[in-house]
């Protein structure tokens, strides 16, 4: 299925095998601070709503965990950028005035990661990607009722494998290709 795992391998993360080299993390080491502060300077949340606010924003393909967003939370705490306030049992972060002034010092690494994330995260690219996402989870399904089912024997196991391989091989092909400002074949 196309999840998590092989997200992170075709967008950045743990390059196993397939797939090409390795990409780029969504975010450069520091940066996620720099994005919590310029999404709090609209309005105070809590460290959910941050979370939920990046998964919109990247259409669902990424969520920062709240391991690497609370650890960011207290270090902005610590440095006097945001003040926290428990409401309803939770912690509400707001900007201080210093962490305005320190987000508009680094305006442009803030647009510069956005820019990144934006170009990375194009909706149009988001709308294949979902689509693609759709057709592997129908095949994921298939091959578990006919697992169910008992009509699939090693012989069929061996085929189908050497149809996604030469899938793989075509679909390299397919991204290493040359593309005119169009998007298209050249």
């Amino acid at each position: 299925m196309f999840g998590p795992r092989m997200m992170k391998e075709f967008f950045g993360g743990g390059h196993k095998r397939g797939f090409g080299p390795r990409r780029g993390r969504v975010f450069e080491k520091g940066d996620l601070k720099y994005v919590i502060l310029d999404l709090l300077k609209d309005e105070p949340s809590h460290g959910y709503e941050l979370i939920g606010a990046l998964e919109e924003r990247f259409r669902g393909f990424y969520s920062p965990s709240p391991g690497s967003v609370y650890p960011t939370l207290q270090l902005l705490e610590d440095l006097g950028h945001v003040t926290v306030i428990e409401r309803d049992g939770k912690k509400v972060y707001t900007i201080t005035e210093q962490g305005r002034e320190f987000l508009e010092e680094h305006r442009g690494s803030v647009e510069e990661i956005w820019g990144r994330a934006g170009r990375r995260w194009d909706p149009e690219l988001m709308g294949e990607l979902h689509e693609i996402k759709h057709e592997l989870g129908d095949l994921g399904r298939l091959f578990g009722r006919r697992l169910r089912a008992g009509s699939v024997n090693p012989h069929k196991l061996r085929r189908v494998r050497e149809v996604i391989v030469r899938a793989a091989r075509d679909i390299e092909d397919i991204l290493e290709e040359p593309e005119d400002t169009g998007g298209r074949r050249v």
